[in-house]
């Protein structure tokens, strides 16, 4: 039979209390401020099949940059008199710094099929509450 260290224990307690320890206020809030957002490109592909591109400077990861691109989509789709969009597909490429996406969504009046959909009324109100540009 292996016998364990009598210390074993007491480090582990040791360890869990670490994780326990408060974190500042400071690591925990982020600011959309320090997101630079460069602006959008929309491109009409078919009567309800559009490319979104966006550019940014600050993300921290693809999501936010995806974020963004949801942001412009849905304002589009209200401006085009819809209600609804499905996400297709968005790639993100970075380069020093700088992100580009580019967002594929087709725009519908009724609730399209499949995961995916967004209300562009409520995606556009969470942008606005959150600071994300929807043109």
């Amino acid at each position: 039979m292996m016998m364990r260290p009598a210390y074993l224990p007491a480090i582990g307690l040791a360890l869990l209390g670490g994780a326990c320890t408060p974190v500042s206020g400071d690591a925990l809030n982020f600011s959309r401020a320090e997101f630079d957002y460069l602006g959008s490109e929309t491109r009409l592909l078919d009567d309800n099949i559009v490319q979104f591109s966006v550019k940014m400077i600050g993300a921290r990861k693809i999501a936010d940059v995806a974020e963004y691109a949801e942001c412009v989509a849905a304002q589009y789709t209200l401006i085009r008199g819809y209600g609804f969009a499905r996400h297709v597909s968005t790639t993100v490429k970075q380069n020093d710094g700088h992100w580009q996406g580019d967002a594929f969504y087709t725009v519908s009046d009724a609730l399209p099929r499949g995961k995916r959909q967004i209300d562009a009324e409520v995606v556009v109100a969470a942008c606005n509450e959150n600071e994300v540009p929807t043109v």
